[in-house]
């Protein structure tokens, strides 16, 4: 009995997603400026979510140590456009993300 309650226990506690860590921060975009954002983890090679109310959502999708690809969702509900460009990691400044083919920036801090 105590077996079965045991795999039960570990069955159910695998089953849930893990619990999203998201948290304020200051992000700057090229086309927005500085604003305050709510930044959230997305995986383990260290992609990201930033979003904020009145401003595009971004993701950045890790593919390589400083080399990544990102997307918009332009409003509430729209789907997500890929944005031109590979994004690498800035020399300048490790939170921001700069396009190769438009030198926009996305950053997170």
């Amino acid at each position: 009995m105590k077996f079965a309650v045991l795999a039960a226990t570990l069955l159910f506690g695998m089953s849930i997603a893990p619990a999203v860590l998201a948290k304020d921060a200051t992000c700057f975009t090229t086309d927005d400026g500085e604003y305050d954002c709510v930044f959230e983890r997305l995986d383990d090679a260290g992609s990201f979510r930033i979003e904020a109310e009145g401003k595009p959502t971004f993701e950045m999708w890790i593919e390589e140590d400083g080399k990544g690809f990102a997307s918009a969702v332009f409003e509430a509900g729209g789907r997500s456009v890929p944005l031109p460009g590979t994004y690498y990691r800035s020399e300048d400044d490790g939170a921001c993300w700069e396009s190769d083919a438009t030198d926009t920036e996305i950053c997170a801090w």
